[in-house]
């Protein structure tokens, strides 16, 4: 028993070195294109695109589930945009709150027609009508049957005038220049680009006014600063990467701009399990290849969109469950049949494979051998060296890929002004191996057993006004 608990422990070990080594390679690829895009950056005249009639117009769609606390600002941001022909629809997904009127009080919309659906493309659940003011034209309110978030952006989708759509969560709000970054990304190569995903950022304790991030500043409670860090190592120093071998898994449902006629030959978002994000990307990767169709997903990382961060263990903890269960469905249903087979190329060969070994099966492992390794040290006390070793190469390696995240955010984008703020993100950094790390993988593990279970509940959320920190200010 002793000899078979160190010879798994020390498996769990270079299965995380492993992991990191994976990701060491990722995060040079980032490294790689971040220089490109700095070039890009600089020579882009984004004043200037702002007005030309030559951007592809979008159609923003905007999933609205008891968002009554947020949506106001959400839709003030998007209706701010620079951007010269745009239209955001947001779908009322039979909300129990006040998400309706908040939007029809506020911008005056009057009852439209009782269906929306102008082509009955994809399936959704009843539309009870749409809400509309010619004051503001490009604005529309979709109030429906409850569905979920795929059935709602399958409503927009059916209802969008546009061949461009983009899907935005309703706690998030964009930077006026963001539709504009990832519009001219998409006119680098309008014929090959079929979905690019925009960067996620942590809004907690930024200023907020008039839907728009006033200045930026690091959060003050501890999840919600765990967050900051993890998003920039996730976005800054992954998916840069995985981008840029046509790699990318996922584009985060917060901000994405997507070719409808893609969505639709695909069968639009997969409704009943989280994790639609995820699924709609695979999709879209097996239609691409299984068709032999020259594509690309990218990821623009000077696309920013602004979100509210999980500040409390109980929601944060149902957020990452309900992520587990999407992870664990997608894989079953899309990543078994793409696993090691040819024709999907570098998705088949090691975006797959990685996900499924290292991001689905990972609590599993880490679980086991973690235990098995304190199991051992139980039967031999010297063994408590072998622990040792194990979490201060696991807290090095992670620490290391986090300074190189950092990195990339101080030499492209330097949105956080003090330096302070970097020595702060850098102690975040090695304190999220101390506990942190480990509750992530336990309520991924949690949320796999929620699937076997057919728990498919979308967990608590609960949402805080943009307005709550100024408010604090002005009081004080």
């Amino acid at each position: 028993m002793r000899d078979f608990l160190l010879v798994y422990g020390i498996f769990a070990m270079y299965y995380v070195i492993v992991i990191n080594t994976i990701y060491f390679g990722i995060i040079m690829f980032s490294f790689r294109k971040i220089t490109r895009i700095m070039k890009e950056t600089f020579y882009s005249k984004y004043e200037f695109l702002s007005g030309s009639k030559h951007m592809p117009p979008i159609s923003i769609l905007v999933p609205a589930f008891n968002e009554e606390l947020t949506i106001k600002e959400n839709v003030q941001s998007l209706l701010a945009l620079h951007y010269p022909a745009h239209e955001v629809i947001v779908v009322n997904d039979g909300s129990g709150d006040n998400t309706s009127k908040v939007l029809i009080d506020e911008f005056r919309l009057n009852y439209y027609k009782p269906t929306p659906v102008e082509q009955n493309t994809l399936s959704t659940a009843e539309v009870r009508g749409v809400y509309y003011n010619p004051e503001f034209p490009n604005l529309y309110l979709i109030d429906k049957e409850n569905g979920g978030k795929a059935d709602s952006l399958n409503a927009g989708i059916n209802f969008s005038h546009y061949s461009l759509v983009s899907s935005i969560d309703a706690d998030s709000l964009l930077e006026n220049d963001a539709l504009i970054r990832i519009a001219r990304k998409y006119m680098e190569n309008p014929e090959e680009y079929v979905a690019i995903g925009g960067n996620v950022r942590i809004a907690n304790g930024c200023r907020i006014s008039n839907g728009m991030v006033q200045k930026v500043r690091l959060p003050k409670k501890l999840l919600p600063m765990l967050q900051t860090v993890e998003y920039i190592k996730a976005f800054l120093g992954g998916r840069i990467g995985w981008s840029d071998i046509n790699g990318l898994i996922i584009v985060s449902g917060a901000f994405g701009v997507f070719r409808k006629d893609y969505i639709i030959k695909v069968g639009g978002y997969r409704g009943g399990y989280p994790g639609e994000d995820m699924n709609i990307i695979i999709k879209l990767h097996r239609y691409m290849l299984d068709h032999n169709l020259p594509y690309q997903i990218d990821f623009c990382p000077d696309a920013v969109c602004w979100t509210q961060a999980p500040d409390t263990f109980k929601i944060l903890g149902s957020q990452r469950k309900r992520w587990g269960r999407g992870n664990l469905k997608n894989m079953l249903e899309l990543g078994t049949r793409m696993f090691m087979r040819p024709r999907y190329k570098v998705m088949g060969w090691l975006t797959i494979p990685y996900n499924i070994i290292f991001e689905t099966l990972s609590p599993y492992f880490r679980i086991t051998g973690f235990l098995a390794l304190v199991g051992y040290s139980l039967i031999d006390m010297t063994g408590w060296k072998i622990v040792a070793v194990f979490m201060l190469i696991n807290v090095l390696y992670g620490t290391l890929l986090g300074l190189g995240s950092l990195l990339i955010e101080e030499l492209a984008f330097r949105r956080f002004p003090r330096i302070r703020d970097y020595f702060k993100m850098v102690l975040y950094t090695i304190l999220m191996f101390f506990g942190y790390r480990q509750l992530g993988i336990l309520w991924r593990f949690m949320g796999h057993i929620q699937f076997f279970r057919k728990n498919n509940s979308w967990g608590t959320m609960t949402r805080t006004s943009w307005n709550e920190d100024e408010e604090k200010e002005e009081a004080a």
